[in-house]
């Protein structure tokens, strides 16, 4: 536990340190390698892997394991159960098959016996969702294969979960394929199933030219799905708090668990047909979509609020994104940093002299409402995306830099490494305070990263 309070405080131990074990710490008294141990004992470990999880520091997860071996810590079922689940969230494809096959090794093979059914099922499924996220459709597959040799009867779940995974790659002749078996298994598609399709044609290499006709066919589809056929979440993943929609890689996946009107979870079809709408950046596909939604007398719900206005940003059309925000923040809706963040995101496109404008001011705007950058993945997400202007006084990518810092946000390393070079591209003394810093976090990071820490 004295170890998890290190990682608060932004300490830890190197890997190649790690790797060489107890011998490391021969000399050492036990009350140093205490401290420098992450628990003592299952239930200690749990707590560490859950805060880990929780913290979205997943590259963490395979030193804990180690660390559990060294300390001669027998971990249960639950444990890799929770281990895959972090992984899967990180999109972390090695450390996912890594822990697959430690469980075999200790002898915790999965297979069909009773009592472990909704365990072993439960945690098929999230490789195959590791695959998805990881675009491996071909592994996914295999894990299919491995459940059949284990006698793991697979589920509707498990279909779903292999039908996006490779709709995720845009293999649009596998998603039609698993569609069959579905329906002559007699399982019915459902609303899932229906997003799966819509993201393999939008994902397909190269895109043909009925893309968008394809994308308004199947939302048109999908209106026959009934609550019959509605999936539920197994109860494992209730347990360890995973949703249908992270468990299919759906775009609303973050989602999910907001209040306050953010998302209906009955237009699933939408959201992702309105996403992929704005991925393709067709606004003709996305305007007609909203009139189906309309006749069907329904109301856009935040997310697909979202996707519209990210959709005109995304292509080109500035000023009616930026209608859409303003209607948005005069309509006595509550106001969420995302709004923000994403006319933010959406006006650096191409970074236009003027859309870099609208987005610094923006950034003001927001900052002024007392809106925080959040965790920091959006900082870096908005940092990066900045960072690629290579005209212009880099005002925009400074600002965000300094509303980072303030706001005490520790950037990822690809945000950092594009903002440095960014930097070095312009004409700056070598002794400028902006730049000596930067590069000091670059060269930290870059350490770091190459200890494969971060």
């Amino acid at each position: 536990m004295k170890k998890l309070l290190q990682i608060f405080a932004g300490q830890r131990i190197s890997p190649l340190l790690r790797a060489l074990g107890r011998r490391y710490f021969a000399g050492s008294t036990e009350e140093v390698y205490a401290k420098r141990n992450y628990a003592n004992n299952v239930s200690e470990y749990n707590t560490v892997i859950n805060s880990l999880i929780a913290q979205r520091r997943h590259y963490l997860l395979r030193d804990v394991y180690d660390d559990m071996m060294l300390d001669g810590v027998q971990p249960s079922r639950e444990i890799f159960h929770s281990l895959i689940v972090g992984t899967m969230r990180g999109a972390r494809f090695q450390d996912a098959f890594f822990f697959r096959d430690q469980m075999k090794i200790l002898g915790l093979v999965p297979d069909g016996m009773l009592t472990k059914k909704l365990l072993n099922v439960a945690l098929y499924n999230f490789l195959v969702s590791t695959c998805g996220k990881c675009k491996y459709s071909d592994q996914a597959i295999c894990i299919l294969e491995e459940m059949k040799k284990n006698a793991v009867k697979p589920t509707g779940q498990t279909y779903i979960c292999l039908l996006n995974a490779c709709a995720a790659s845009g293999r649009i002749d596998r998603v039609y394929a698993i569609v069959r078996d579905m329906t002559a298994a007699g399982l019915g598609l459902n609303k899932f199933c229906y997003a799966g399709l819509i993201a393999a044609h939008k994902n397909k290499i190269p895109l043909t030219d009925d893309t968008a006709s394809k994308i308004i066919e199947l939302v048109e589809q999908s209106k026959g799905w009934s609550s019959i056929e509605a999936s539920r979440d197994m109860a494992e993943n209730v347990i360890i708090g995973v949703s249908e929609e992270e468990l299919y890689n759906i775009p609303t996946a973050d989602y999910v668990h907001r209040r306050g009107g953010f998302l209906n979870r009955q237009l699933t079809v939408y959201h992702v047909a309105l996403h992929a709408c704005a991925d393709l950046r067709n606004v003709e596909a996305m305007e007609t979509i909203l009139e189906m939604l309309k006749k069907d007398h329904r109301s856009p719900d935040f997310f697909l609020t979202m996707q519209t206005m990210r959709c005109y940003l995304h292509s080109g059309n500035l000023d009616r994104g930026l209608q859409i925000f303003e209607e948005y923040m005069n309509s006595g809706e509550p106001a969420m940093v995302e709004v923000f963040l994403t006319l933010i995101e959406g006006a650096m496109v191409g970074h236009t002299p003027k859309g870099m404008e609208l987005a610094q001011d923006t950034l003001v705007k927001m900052n002024a409402m007392g809106f925080y950058l959040g965790g920091p993945t959006r900082g870096s997400d908005l940092l990066l995306k900045a960072a690629g202007e290579k005209t212009g006084g880099y005002t925009t990518a400074n600002y965000i830099w300094d509303l980072m810092q303030a706001q005490k946000i520790n950037p990822l390393f690809p945000a950092v490494e594009a903002y440095y070079h960014g930097l070095k591209e312009r004409q700056i003394p070598e002794d400028d305070a902006r730049l000596k810093l930067v590069s000091q976090v670059f060269n930290y990071k870059r350490r770091r990263n190459m200890l494969g820490i971060e």
